[in-house]
């Protein structure tokens, strides 16, 4: 087993391959909950028939990926505390922060107990202080063996919801512009709409998509998910489901999306590298704009007590470039949450760690909160049907047969990478730098990185 003494080694290979892209704009978060230990019982035998009181005694410290989840998951460690007596600690990276959150936490003597990698690229950096899940109550709790994420024969990663991504749509200002979400089948009909729409924007009040913020609390959706568009088509042309050397086949149609943005949307594009992820947000709660590119995890900042919306009011549509069967395409659907525990804590936090997981996903506290007020789909068999609209809509599309994008930006080989996207981005929307700039940063930026992480 490694030690901490190669924790340098490991977060020099971090910063070179990268790790998470956020999945909220939710405002930082820093808090915890905690209570004294009672009694315990450790095996993994009795976790699986009652997690709730087959508590062991060590404690648990989650390192939390998602801001907009904060509250939720201080409640459920709560109510965890208080049926079983056993610590648990949550704490919440700031959006777009998780990594050097990560590496921060982990080089201290009482590092997190519990935390997530994004994938492949993620558990590269990470791997060597994975426990292997294999064997475990929460292995087995899982729908399909496609949510393990594995080195080899050892299962060092978990994941632990699905989440859908794509244009989150206010039906009642589509309708006042004079269409209606069925209309908006292909990127020429978004095309049409958005650009109606602003040429008619004094009239009608509004605008057609809101900024497309640029600052790190928003630039993940057009650096990562966004992006993922392109790189999903071109695997799907390509029959791959990774690559050292991405051509940048469909950065044409990358390039006509990020246009329709930032030309049709509530302020000037030379604005955007200041607008945050809570402007973005806002100006959607505000009327401001008809679509806003976002998840599955925004439903509870929209809809709910003292929030503007109903599920009447919504609907999301899948994110069309230009590319593809667009009439059977889906919403973007996936995952990249992955958990994971750390084989470095003693073997009563880990016990403690491994019967809180299974506790969150097969008791009806856990599985509730994490449909209800998460609003997560999660894939285990005691999974509680989420009542979030998103959800829904994924769903009935599947069921109509759409096929949803994959999230391939899990193989995205670094947060360099990502990075140099999204400032070559931001260049070009404030009119100084060149789409070529972005190109390269894509094409060239992704051979870069792929070498610098096989020499690392």
């Amino acid at each position: 087993m490694k030690t901490k003494k190669t924790l340098s080694l490991t977060l020099a290979a971090a910063m070179t391959a990268g790790l998470l892209v956020g999945c909220g704009g939710g405002a930082a978060s820093s808090s915890s909950t905690a209570a004294a230990s009672s009694e315990a019982t450790a095996s993994s035998e009795a976790a699986s028939s009652a997690a709730a009181t087959s508590t062991a005694a060590g404690k648990v410290y989650y390192l939390n990926f998602k801001p907009e989840q904060d509250e939720a998951w201080q409640d459920l460690a709560k109510k965890y505390t208080e049926e079983t007596g056993v610590p648990v600690t949550v704490v919440t990276a700031a959006s777009g922060q998780y990594e050097t959150t990560l590496m921060s936490e982990m080089a201290k003597s009482d590092a997190p107990t519990l935390f997530q990698v994004n994938g492949p690229v993620g558990l590269a950096s990470w791997k060597d202080y994975c426990y292997d899940l294999s064997g475990t109550p929460l292995a087995g709790e899982l729908t399909s063996d496609s949510y393990a994420l594995k080195d080899g024969d050892a299962t060092l990663g978990i994941g632990y919801v699905i989440e859908s991504y794509g244009l989150i749509t206010n039906t009642t200002l589509l309708e006042k512009a004079g269409y209606k979400a069925e209309d908006i089948k292909s990127f020429a009909d978004l095309k049409k709409v958005a650009e109606d729409i602003t040429a008619r924007k004094d009239e009608l009040g509004f605008a057609a998509f809101t900024s497309a913020g640029m600052d790190g609390s928003s630039d993940w959706r057009y650096k990562t998910h966004l992006a993922n568009l392109p790189i999903y088509f071109e695997y799907q042309a390509d029959g791959i489901d990774n690559t050292d050397a991405i051509k940048g086949t469909y950065l044409d149609d990358y390039k006509n999306i990020f246009d329709l943005y930032i030309n049709n949307s509530t302020c000037d594009p030379a604005e955007l590298a200041g607008k945050t992820g809570d402007d973005s947000r806002n100006e959607f709660l505000n009327n401001e704009a008809v679509f806003f590119q976002n998840g599955s995890w925004e439903y509870n900042n929209l809809v709910g007590d003292g929030k503007p919306f109903t599920d009447e009011d919504l609907t999301m549509l899948p994110i069309y470039i230009g590319v593809g069967d667009e009439a059977n395409q889906g919403l973007c659907t996936g995952t990249e949450n992955f958990w994971c525990v750390n084989k470095e804590a003693s073997a009563d936090d880990i016990q403690a760690t491994l019967d809180f997981m299974y506790w969150c996903v097969t008791s009806e506290e856990g599985t509730t909160a994490m449909a209800n007020d998460m609003g997560f789909v999660i894939p285990f068999k005691k999974a509680v049907e989420s009542p979030n609209l998103f959800v829904k809509v994924d769903n009935a599309l599947t069921a109509a047969g759409k096929t949803p994008v994959a999230w391939c930006f899990s193989t995205m080989p670094s947060e360099n990478w990502k990075n140099g996207v999204g400032s070559a981005l931001t260049a070009y929307a404030a009119g100084t730098g060149t789409w070529d700039a972005v190109v390269s940063a894509f094409v060239d930026g992704w051979a870069t990185e792929v070498a610098l992480n096989a020499a690392a």
